[in-house]
C-alpha cells in the first residue's frame, strides 16, 4: 500500500481549532458536576516537603501545620458524621406482646446496630482529645517564657484556627442533637442487657460512663480544650496574637474566600472566651485589644453560619459559656450584646438591610453587569495578543495582568454574593416567621418549624432576588469556567511574573536604601529571593556598592529586570515560607507585635517599604486560591447548603420534608407562578442546588443515604417543573391564540379590553434546552415539553368531545371555535418545538385515523343527536332558516352522558377569554341554522361526511317504511267520495263542510305520529339542503385556489373549460417540467432526479383536482334516493285510479291524505293573529298552534313526497285548504288586522276570529308549500307528459301536460359504485364522495344496499 503522508501537528492542531462545538442551547445552568469523575482537575494536597532545602529553622513549624492538617482532615470527616446523624432508636422495631419470649434476641440484634454508631461517637470523643491536646502543645512552644519555634507563621496560625473551628463545630452539634444521648441510653440499657454474662465488663462500663458524662456535658470539648491549653502558664499571649490576626483578617478584608471569613467569626468569640479564662487577677483582655474592635465585629455579624440549617450568634455563645467559664460572666458587662431573639425591631430593619439580598440586589445588579463587560474585554484582548503576531511585550504583561486582575475580582464577588446567601440563610434559621400557615390543610396537620424558617419566611420579592442572585452566581462562575484552558496559564504566569518583579526589582531597591544597614532584615529579604527568584541566567551582584555609606540618586536605581513569563506557579512551600519572611521582618519574631502586624508601631521597616510589604503579603494570600481555578471556582460558586435540613429533621421528628417546604422547589414555584417574564430564564437555575447538595453529600459527606433523598427529590421535582410548565406553554399559547380569534369589534367596543390581550412569554429559550444537568446527567428538556405537549392536546381533544357528547347539536359551533382555536395553538407552538401534527391527533382521538374507519367519533355522535334529539324535538323556520328547539317536552328522555369538569385551560385559557367566547357561543346555542352546518362540515371533513350522508339516507328509508302502515290506514278511514262545495257556500260554508267530511283525519289515532314522521323527514330534507350549501361554499372556496394552476376558466355557455400551455400542459405541471428541464440542462450542482419527481408529482396533481372540481350535491342526491324509495312501494303511496284518469271526489291518492292532513293542521291562532289579538283587544289566546308544535317542517316533508310522486298539480287543483282560500278570494273578506279594527269600533264583524285564523295560516301554508315546490323543482325539474282528465262536469279532456319525475334516477350511482358514492372510496378524489353529473345509477342496486 502507498503510504499516507502525514499531516504536520501544527496544521492539525489548527483544523481542530476551527471545529465549534457550540449549539443553539441557552445557558440556563450553572457549572456541570459530573459526579462520577473528579470534580477539579487541579487539585493537589498541601505538601511542604521542600520546606526544609530553604534552611529556615522552619522544619518543626512545618511539622506541627502537617499534624494539624492530618488532624483537620480528620475532624472534617468527624463533623460530616455528626451533622448528618439520624436517630436509630426510631428505626428499631417494637415486640408485641405475643414475642416477649425473643426480648433477649432482640436486646442483641439492637446492641449490635447501635454499637456501629455509638463507636463513631468513641472515635470523636478520642478525636477531639487529640486534637485539644495538639492544639495546646502548639501554644505551649510558641509561648514567650518557652519559646521554641520560630513563629508562628501565618500558615500556623491558619492552621490553629480551623482547627479549633472543627472543634467548636463538633461541640455545637454535640450539643443541638437530642438524637445522640436518646441513642446512647438505649444502647446502654441493651448493653446492661446483654453484658450479664459477659466476663471482665467493668473497663467497658467506665468507658461508657466517660462517654455519658461526654454526651450530655454541655460544652464538654471547649471545656476540655481550657483545660488542656492552661496547663502552662503565658499561653495568654498566643491566644492575643490569634485575636489580633483574626481582627485584622476581618478588618482588612485579607481573605479572599468566604467560608475563611465564617471560620473566623466563629472562633472569634471562643478565642476571648478562652482568653478571659486566662486572666490573672487585676489584668483584662480589654486592656490589650480594643474592646470596640471586638463590639464592632459582633455587632456587625449578630448571626454566623455554621451548617446549613444552623447558625451561631457570639452573643449567645458568650452567654452560654459564662456559667462554665466563671472568669468570663466578669467580662460580659463590658460586651454587653443582645441575643438574637432580643434584638429591637428598629435594629433589626437595619440588619435586615445588610442581610437580606432583596435589599443589595440592586447594587449587585450594576456590579454585576459590569463586571461581565470587563471580564468579556480582558478575555477578548487575551485572545487578540495570543493570535496577534509582534505584539509588544509590555503590552501583552498588561494585558495578562488585566487578566488576573479581574480573575481576582470575579473570585471576590462570587464569594462575596455566596456569602450574602449563606448570611441570608443563618438570618432566616435565626428569625422564624410569626404568621404562617399550612401549605395543605390535608396532608398537613401543624406547620412544623422548618416551614416556619423556609417556607414562610421568604416573601416573594425576597424568592425573586434570591432566583436573580444564584444567577448571578452561576452565570458568572459559568463564565469563568469556559474560559478556564484560556486564562490558567495566564493567571499562572502573572503570578510568577509578580513575584520575580518583587524579588528582582524591588527587593534590591530595599537592599540599596532603606535596609542596607539592617542585616537582619537585609538576610530575611535575600533568603525570599532566594526562594522564588527566577533568574534564568546569572544573579545579579549588588555586593560592594551596599557596603559604601553613600551612594548616588543614579547607582540607587536597579535596572529594569527583563524575564520570560513563564506558566509556572509557585508551590505551597514557597508561599508558606514567603508569608514568614514577611512576617518575620514585620513584627522581629515577637509574638506580641505578631498580633499588630502591619499596624504595628514598633516595626523598624520604613511606611514605604512596610506598604510594599504589605501589599505583597495580600497577594499571598490570594495566590493559592487563584492557582487552584477550578476549584476556587467550584467552591465559590456551591449553593448546595440551601438543601440540607438535618437539624431540623430531628426536630420535626418526621423522615423527610414534602416538596413544598423545600427551598429549591419553592425557587422553582415562584418562577413558574411569578408574573415576572425574566424569571422564566432561570427556573432550571434552582436544580443547581441540588446538583452541588448531591456533590456535597458524596464527596464532602459521604452519605449515600443524603444523595438517595436528593435524587428522589429532584426526579419528583423535576416530573412536577415539567408538567406545569408543559401545562402554563399550553395555556400561554392557547391564551394568545383565543385571543387573535377574538372579533376586532368586540376588543373595540368592550371598555377592559387590555384584559382580553395575552403579552408573550419568553418560553423560546426553554424549547431549545436540549440538556438539562442533573445529578450527572443530561436530560433533555424539549423532549419532555414535546412528549407532554403531545399528551395535553390529545387530552384537550378528549375533552372538547365529551363535552359535545353532553350537549346537543347547537353546540358544535361552539366546539368548532374550541377546536380551531386548539389548532391555533398548535400553530403557535409548532414555531418553537416539533409537536405531533395536528391533523394526526386530531384523526386519534375522533377515531378516524384507521384505514377500515368511516364513521369516527365525531360524525356518530352528529348521526346519534339527529336521529334521537334533532329531528323529533327540533322545530323548522323556514323564514329564518333556522331550527329551533319545540317548547312541549320531547316524549323519550335523551340519555346524554354527564358533562366533564371544565377546566379553563382546555376551554379558551383563562377565566376572561372564557367570558368573551362564551358570549359568542351563546349567540348559536339555541338554534341550528347555517353557521351550524358549516361548523359539521369543516369538523367532519371529506372523510366523514359521505358516512353520515349514507347513514341519514337510511334513516330517511325507515321513516318512509314506518310511514307506510299509517298512510294505508288513513286511506281505509277516508269515505267513499269528498266532495268541493262551490264557492258561493262561502268561507263558513266551506269551513263547515270540510270539518264535517274530515273528521276521519281529525279522529285518526295514529295522526301524532305520522306528523311527527313528515315532520322528521322534512327536516332531514331541510338539513340535507344546509348541508348542500355549506358544501358548495366550501368548494367554491377550493375551487377559485386552484383553477389558476389547472387553467380552468368558464367557456360561452358557462360550462367549464381547461386551456392548456403551449406543451399540452396545465400551468402547475409546464411550470414544473420547465424547472425540472433547465435544471437537466444546467452544468451546477443541482439535484436533478428530486425536480424530475417534482414533475411528475405535478402531473398526478393536476389529475386529481381536475376531477375534484365539480362535485354532486347532496339535496339531489337525497331527493333522488326517496324518489327511488317512493317508487319501490309506490302502491302504498299513491294509490292510483283504476281508470287512469284524474279522480275528483273518490281519489284516494298521497296528495289527498295530505290534504285532510293539512286542513286540520290550519287550526290555532297564528303568531301573527296572536299579536293583532293582544294589541286590540287585550287578549290573550289559549293554547298553542300547529305551528308552535310542529314549525315548518311537516309541509317540507308532506310536499317533498308530494312532488317525488308527481301529484303536486293534483294537490294544488284539489285541496281543501286551497279551496277555502279561493272561496274567501272570491268573497273578498277583509284581513285579520281589519276584522279587529272593525270589531273595536262596532262591536261585531263580518265574519269570526276563528275564520280570520284559519285563512291566515292557510295563507302562510300555501305561501310555505310554494316556495319548497319552487326548490324542488330548481333541484329536480319534472318531464312533461300527456294525460287525459275528466271535469267535474264529466266531461273528458284529453291531452293534458303535467309533469312526472323520473328522469331523477339517472343521478342515482350504478352497481359496484355505490360504495364509492357513498362510502366516500371515490376514486376520482372528490372531497365529498357525491356522484358527479353524467353518472346513470340504477336505483334498485342503491335501495338493496339499504
Amino acid at each position: 500500500m502507498a503510504s499516507v503522508p502525514a499531516i504536520p501537528v501544527d496544521e492539525a492542531v489548527a483544523a481542530l481549532s476551527t471545529f465549534s462545538l457550540e449549539d443553539e442551547q441557552p445557558d440556563v445552568q450553572g457549572l456541570g458536576v459530573t459526579l462520577v469523575s473528579g470534580r477539579v482537575a487541579t487539585d493537589s494536597p498541601v505538601d511542604y516537603d521542600d520546606v526544609p532545602a530553604y534552611q529556615l529553622s522552619l522544619l518543626e513549624d512545618t511539622n506541627a501545620i502537617t499534624q494539624l492538617d492530618n488532624l483537620l482532615m480528620e475532624g472534617k470527616g468527624l463533623v460530616s458524621i455528626l451533622y448528618t446523624y439520624r436517630s436509630c432508636v426510631k428505626a428499631l422495631p417494637q415486640l408485641p406482646e405475643s414475642m416477649k419470649d425473643s426480648q433477649g434476641d432482640l436486646y442483641l440484634e439492637t446492641y449490635q446496630v447501635l454499637d456501629i454508631e455509638i463507636g463513631r461517637l468513641r472515635e470523636i470523643q478520642r478525636w477531639q482529645s487529640s486534637a485539644a491536646f495538639k492544639l495546646a502543645v502548639d501554644m505551649h512552644n510558641y509561648t514567650q517564657s518557652i519559646k521554641k519555634l520560630n513563629g508562628p507563621s501565618v500558615t500556623h496560625m491558619w492552621a490553629m484556627l480551623r482547627l479549633l473551628d472543627i472543634l467548636l463545630q463538633l461541640d455545637h452539634l454535640k450539643n443541638a442533637k437530642a438524637s445522640i444521648p436518646n441513642d446512647f441510653s438505649w444502647y446502654k440499657r441493651t448493653f446492661t442487657q446483654v453484658s450479664v454474662n459477659w466476663p471482665d465488663t467493668e473497663q467497658m462500663r467506665e468507658e461508657l460512663d466517660d462517654l455519658q458524662i461526654f454526651l450530655s456535658t454541655r460544652w464538654t470539648i471547649l471545656l476540655n480544650l481550657q483545660q488542656e491549653i492552661f496547663r502552662v502558664n503565658g499561653v495568654e499571649d498566643i491566644i492575643h496574637v490569634l485575636i489580633l490576626f483574626t481582627l485584622e483578617c476581618l478588618e482588612s478584608d485579607r481573605v479572599l474566600l468566604y467560608s475563611e471569613r465564617h471560620t473566623l467569626l466563629r472562633v472569634l468569640p471562643v478565642l476571648v472566651v478562652l482568653a478571659t479564662s486566662g486572666e490573672k487577677e487585676g489584668e483584662s483582655i480589654f486592656k490589650k485589644i480594643k474592646i470596640s474592635r471586638l463590639m464592632s465585629i459582633f455587632k456587625r455579624d449578630p448571626v454566623i453560619p455554621a451548617f446549613p440549617d444552623l447558625h451561631l450568634a457570639p452573643a449567645s455563645m458568650l452567654k452560654e459559656l459564662a456559667p462554665y467559664f466563671h472568669r468570663l460572666t466578669a467580662q460580659m458587662r463590658f460586651i454587653g450584646l443582645p441575643l438574637p431573639h432580643e434584638i429591637t425591631a428598629k435594629d433589626a430593619i437595619e440588619y435586615q438591610r445588610e442581610y437580606l439580598i432583596v435589599n443589595q440586589i440592586s447594587s449587585m445588579r450594576a456590579v454585576h453587569d459590569d463586571f461581565c463587560i470587563r471580564f468579556a474585554s480582558a478575555v477578548n484582548q487575551l485572545e487578540a495578543a495570543n493570535v496577534e503576531m509582534g505584539v509588544d511585550v509590555a503590552l501583552r504583561k498588561r494585558v495578562k495582568e488585566n487578566v488576573y486582575l479581574v480573575v481576582v475580582e470575579g473570585f471576590q464577588l462570587l464569594s462575596e454574593w455566596t456569602g450574602r446567601v449563606w448570611q441570608q440563610s443563618a438570618w432566616k434559621f435565626s428569625r422564624p416567621a410569626k404568621d404562617s400557615d399550612r401549605f395543605d390543610a390535608e396532608r398537613s396537620v401543624d406547620v412544623t418549624d422548618y416551614e416556619k424558617v423556609v417556607r414562610c419566611n421568604y416573601t416573594a420579592e425576597e424568592r425573586k432576588a434570591l432566583i436573580e442572585t444564584m444567577g448571578y452566581i452561576k452565570g458568572v462562575g459559568t463564565m469563568m469556567e469556559r474560559v478556564d484552558t484560556l486564562v490558567a496559564n495566564t493567571v499562572w504566569e502573572s503570578v510568577h511574573a509578580q513575584l520575580q518583579d518583587f524579588v528582582q526589582a524591588k527587593i534590591p531597591t530595599m537592599l540599596r536604601t532603606s535596609l542596607r544597614r539592617k542585616k537582619e532584615l537585609a538576610r530575611l529579604l535575600s533568603d525570599m529571593r532566594t526562594i522564588v527568584a527566577d533568574w534564568q541566567g546569572k544573579p545579579p551582584q549588588v555586593g560592594e556598592k551596599v557596603k559604601s555609606r553613600k551612594l548616588s540618586r543614579e547607582e540607587n536605581l536597579v535596572p529594569p529586570i527583563v524575564h520570560n513569563p513563564r506558566a509556572a506557579f509557585p508551590t505551597a512551600a514557597q508561599l508558606h515560607c514567603l508569608q514568614y519572611l514577611i512576617h518575620e521582618i514585620v513584627t522581629g519574631g515577637s509574638p506580641k507585635k505578631a498580633g499588630g502586624f502591619f499596624a504595628a508601631s514598633e516595626t523598624e521597616v520604613p511606611s514605604a517599604e512596610l506598604r510594599q510589604l504589605e501589599s505583597f503579603f495580600n497577594r499571598l494570600a490570594f495566590f493559592p486560591h487563584v492557582i487552584d481555578y477550578r476549584a476556587t471556582l467550584a467552591h465559590v460558586t456551591d449553593l448546595g447548603f440551601l438543601w440540607f435540613r438535618e437539624f431540623y429533621l430531628e426536630t420535626s421528628r418526621v423522615i423527610q420534608f414534602p416538596i413544598e417546604c423545600s427551598l429549591p422547589w419553592m425557587l422553582v414555584e415562584h418562577g413558574l407562578d411569578s408574573n415576572d417574564f425574566g424569571l422564566l430564564e432561570s427556573i432550571l437555575l434552582p436544580f443547581d442546588i441540588y446538583n452541588d447538595a448531591a456533590d456535597q453529600s458524596l464527596r464532602v459527606l459521604k452519605q449515600r443515604f443524603l444523595y438517595d433523598e436528593i435524587e428522589a427529590e429532584v426526579d419528583l421535582c423535576f416530573d412536577q417543573l415539567v408538567s406545569q410548565l408543559s401545562d402554563q406553554m399550553f395555556i400561554h399559547y392557547k391564551s394568545r391564540a383565543a385571543s387573535k380569534m377574538l372579533d376586532m369589534s368586540f376588543m373595540a367596543a368592550v371598555n377592559d379590553h387590555e384584559k382580553y390581550i395575552v403579552l408573550p412569554k419568553r418560553y423560546d429559550h426553554l424549547f431549545r434546552v436540549r440538556r438539562v444537568k442533573m445529578l450527572g446527567r443530561n436530560v433533555d428538556l424539549a423532549h419532555l415539553l414535546r412528549q407532554r405537549l403531545n399528551k395535553v392536546f390529545r387530552e384537550n381533544l378528549d375533552f372538547l368531545f365529551e363535552r359535545f357528547e353532553s350537549q346537543d347539536l347547537c353546540s358544535v359551533v361552539d366546539l368548532q371555535r374550541l377546536v380551531e382555536v386548539l389548532r391555533l395553538t398548535h400553530e403557535l407552538l409548532a414555531e418553537h418545538i416539533a409537536i405531533d401534527p395536528f391533523n394526526l391527533m386530531m384523526g386519534e382521538i375522533s377515531e378516524t385515523i384507521s384505514l377500515v374507519s368511516f364513521s369516527g367519533r365525531m360524525a356518530s355522535q352528529v348521526l346519534v343527536e339527529l336521529q334521537n334529539d334533532f329531528f323529533p324535538n327540533f322545530m323548522l323556520c323556514t323564514t329564518t332558516q333556522r331550527f329551533v328547539r319545540s317548547s312541549k317536552p320531547p316524549k323519550r328522555p335523551i340519555k346524554r352522558p354527564s358533562p366533564p369538569f371544565a377546566d379553563p385551560s382546555f376551554l379558551f385559557g383563562n377565566t376572561d377569554l372564557n367570558e368573551a367566547h362564551g358570549v359568542v357561543a351563546e349567540l348559536h346555542s339555541k338554534f341550528f341554522g347555517l353557521p351550524h352546518m358549516f361548523a359539521v362540515v369543516k369538523l367532519l371533513g371529506s372523510r366523514s361526511l359521505p358516512w353520515l350522508v349514507r347513514a341519514l339516507l337510511d334513516y330517511l328509508s325507515q321513516k318512509i317504511l314506518m310511514m307506510e302502515p299509517w298512510v294505508e290506514d288513513l286511506r281505509d278511514l277516508m269515505p267513499k267520495a269528498i266532495t268541493l262545495p262551490p264557492y258561493d257556500a262561502g268561507v263558513e260554508g266551506c269551513l263547515n263542510h270540510f270539518t264535517e267530511q274530515l273528521q276521519w283525519a281529525v279522529n285518526y289515532d295514529g295522526r301524532p305520529e305520522m306528523l311527527q314522521g313528515l315532520k322528521e323527514i322534512g327536516s332531514l330534507i331541510f338539513w340535507m339542503s344546509l348541508l348542500d350549501t355549506a358544501m358548495r361554499e366550501t368548494e367554491t372556496v377550493h375551487f377559485m385556489q386552484v383553477v389558476p394552476w389547472l387553467g380552468v376558466v368558464p367557456n360561452k355557455d358557462g360550462q367549464l373549460q381547461q386551456l392548456l400551455c403551449d406543451d399540452n400542459y396545465s400551468p402547475v405541471v409546464s411550470l414544473f417540467k420547465g424547472a425540472t428541464s433547465e435544471v437537466l440542462y444546467s452544468t451546477s450542482h443541482v439535484n436533478s432526479p428530486a425536480f424530475l419527481s417534482m414533475a411528475k408529482q405535478a402531473e398526478v396533481v393536476d389529475i386529481l383536482y381536475m376531477n375534484n372540481l365539480q362535485t354532486g350535491s347532496v339535496l339531489d342526491y337525497t331527493l333522488t334516493y326517496l324518489h327511488a324509495i317512493l317508487a319501490r312501494s309506490r302502491e302504498k303511496w299513491d294509490h292510483p285510479p283504476k281508470s287512469g284518469l284524474v279522480e275528483i271526489t273518490l281519489s284516494k291518492e298521497y296528495h289527498r291524505l295530505y290534504s285532510g292532513l293539512q286542513y286540520t293542521m290550519m287550526q290555532g291562532v297564528p303568531p301573527s293573529v296572536q299579536s293583532l289579538l293582544l294589541a286590540y283587544s287585550q287578549i290573550s289566546p289559549e293554547g298553542d298552534s300547529f305551528q308552535d308544535r310542529y314549525g315548518d317542517a311537516v309541509a317540507w316533508g308532506g310536499c317533498t313526497i308530494l312532488y317525488l310522486l308527481g301529484q303536486q298539480l293534483r294537490f294544488e287543483l284539489l285541496d281543501f285548504t286551497y279551496h277555502v282560500l279561493s272561496a274567501a278570494e272570491a268573497e273578498a273578506l277583509p284581513s285579520a288586522q281589519e276584522l279587529l279594527v272593525e270589531r273595536s269600533k262596532s262591536g261585531s264583524a263580518a265574519y269570526s276570529m276563528e275564520v280570520a285564523a284559519f285563512l291566515a295560516n292557510a295563507k302562510k301554508a300555501r305561501r310555505l308549500n310554494n316556495y319548497v315546490f319552487s326548490l324542488l323543482r330548481a333541484c329536480a325539474p319534472q318531464e312533461d307528459r300527456l294525460a287525459s282528465m275528466i271535469k267535474q262536469s264529466g266531461v273528458v279532456v284529453h291531452s293534458v301536460k303535467y309533469p312526472v319525475t323520473p328522469s331523477l334516477l339517472n343521478h342515482l350511482p350504478m352497481k359496484g359504485d355505490e360504495d364509492e358514492g357513498v362510502n366516500g372510496h371515490d376514486p376520482s378524489g372528490a372531497d365529498y364522495g357525491i356522484p358527479t353529473p353524467g353518472e346513470t345509477p340504477r336505483a334498485e342496486d342503491l335501495l338493496n344496499t339499504s
